[in-house]
């Protein structure tokens, strides 16, 4: 068990066909790709992501895939530009590109805004998952940031479980699920 099989499990009680999905850090597009899966032909992903490379690994994966999502070289914080809808599930994988440069990844006041913004279209019942990568090269003070305003949001309109893996000794990813009252 790790904190992706964990994410992944959550989606799949929210997600199905018709679906509208956010990935609001498309990195790799392995979301993405996960996400598009759930939907089907009849639901819609936009993936943001700020980096070229991340834009076109995902490009490529989906490629390979036969799948299809709306691809946006954007922060994560200006999604409400793009997305009209509301979405059913929106996913965020915070820290740095995989196997990318790590002197480029997430920060908290883009990330908050980005999250503010994803409640804004998340529809009522709908899932938002944050899992805070931290740790190396980056992202303490992001995870410094998120705990605090995570814990803050409104429990009359969300409700928000948080999963820590307290016996791993290195920075062990946080996976956030906010589900919209």
């Amino acid at each position: 068990m790790n904190a992706l099989s964990i994410v992944h499990d959550t989606i799949k009680k929210y997600v199905g066909e018709g679906s509208v999905c956010i990935d609001a850090t498309a990195g790799r597009g392995f979301d993405t790709a996960f996400l598009c899966e759930l939907t089907g032909k009849s639901g819609k992903v936009y993936a943001f992501d700020i980096q070229e490379d991340a834009i076109e690994s995902t490009r490529k994966l989906l490629d390979s895939k036969g799948l299809e999502a709306t691809l946006i070289l954007d922060s994560h914080s200006e999604m409400k530009k793009y997305v009209k809808e509301e979405a059913d599930c929106i996913v965020f994988n915070l820290g740095y590109l995989p196997k990318g440069d790590h002197t480029i990844f997430t920060h908290a006041d883009s990330t908050i805004k980005a999250i503010e913004a994803g409640l804004g279209l998340l529809k009522k019942g709908g899932l938002m998952c944050v899992s805070v990568y931290y740790g190396g090269d980056s992202g303490y003070e992001e995870k410094d940031a998120l705990l605090p305003y995570i814990k803050n949001l409104d429990d009359e309109k969300y409700q928000v479980i948080g999963t820590f893996f307290y016996n791993w000794k290195k920075d062990p990813p946080i996976p956030f699920f906010i589900i919209k009252n």
